[in-house]
């Protein structure tokens, strides 16, 4: 028996994680998608049904593109909310931080309470709601008190989706997102873009300046495979696995030092990558950086049958075989 058609809408499908998690879906049959970005987004080469998406390109700040999106893919089955603007951005521009990482968010939601009541919503906050002092290891128990604009408005709208499942409008799930390691394609704004850069870049033969020059400093990231294979995971979840009020999920990740990144560069890439990367401080990205956990217990995650990534030169590997198909 063929599964039931699902209609889901993908914001912010122009990064790295909507077209990640498209690809995936359009690889089965049952998933019909609506990709929608402030710029056009592109439908993902190579996925068996390409004709199973729509591209809608527009400002989800604007109530009349709301009504069109969500209008696009009824009925609707599940919607993530990937769209947003990153550490850095946020700290540089407030206003815009609040239009796009709160208000458009509280505009979308409210659209679908009204249009389509109890439908399953996901949305992607950030490691970056928590600030110091923080523990070693950071579990659920943890107060977030984040350091940063960008931290400050996500668990802002992280307090209203809560609010919204409490009362039955929605079903949602709540992201906290580590670092996605290796990103591909050009270099983003937020503060943490260097993980990723400092594997990138030097394998385009290209420089990645390091922001903090402490090679033992640590970060808490992910794959792209696991981020989006434990995407579908939780598009498939009970909604009862969670209180009503408590909506969030501490993704799963591993801590890394910035050597044991560079040793992932120097065995896959090749020593001589080494001699792209510079190490030289940037005061303002550090000061977030150092704001953020290093490391969180995936104990809840694994309870709810996500993936777990063990080794941070397996995903360095991931990336260096990715240039190699």
């Amino acid at each position: 028996m063929a599964a039931e058609r699902t209609n889901i809408i993908i914001t912010g499908a122009g990064g790295l994680i909507g077209p990640a998690l498209a690809a995936r879906l359009l690889n089965e049959p049952q998933y019909h998608l609506v990709l929608t970005d402030i710029v056009d987004p592109i439908v993902p080469k190579g996925v068996k049904y390409p004709d199973h998406v729509k591209c809608l390109k527009g400002d989800i700040t604007e109530p009349s593109f709301v009504s069109t999106l969500v209008e696009a893919a009824q009925p609707l089955g599940a919607i993530f909310i990937f769209h947003g603007i990153m550490s850095a951005g946020s700290e540089a521009n407030y206003d815009l931080s609040v239009k796009v990482n709160v208000e458009s968010v509280r505009l979308l939601v409210e659209h679908l309470r009204k249009t389509n009541p109890g439908v399953r919503v996901i949305y992607s906050s950030s490691q970056a709601v928590y600030g110091q002092p923080l523990p070693a290891k950071v579990t659920d128990n943890v107060t977030p008190t984040p350091e940063g604009t960008y931290g400050a408005h996500k668990l802002t709208s992280e307090i209203y989706i809560n609010e919204m499942n409490r009362r039955g409008f929605i079903d949602a799930f709540i992201l906290r997102f580590p670092t996605v390691v290796v990103r591909p394609g050009k270099p983003s704004p937020a503060a943490s873009a260097f993980l990723s850069g400092m594997i990138r870049e030097p394998m385009n033969g290209q420089e990645c300046v390091i922001p903090l020059v402490d090679r033992s400093f640590r970060s808490f990231i992910c794959a792209p495979s696991t981020m989006t294979e434990n995407l579908v995971r939780v598009l498939h979840l009970d909604g009862k696995v969670l209180p009503p009020h408590i909506r969030h999920i501490n993704f799963p990740g591993l801590s890394a030092s910035t050597q044991e990144l560079m040793d992932g560069l120097a065995k896959y890439g090749g020593e001589d990558k080494l001699k792209f990367l510079k190490e030289e401080t940037n005061p303002a990205h550090e000061r977030i950086l150092r704001s953020w956990p290093q490391d969180f217990d995936n104990s809840t995650a694994v309870r709810l049958g996500l993936k777990v990534d063990t080794k941070a030169e397996d995903l360095v590997k991931e990336y260096v075989d990715s240039l190699k198909q």
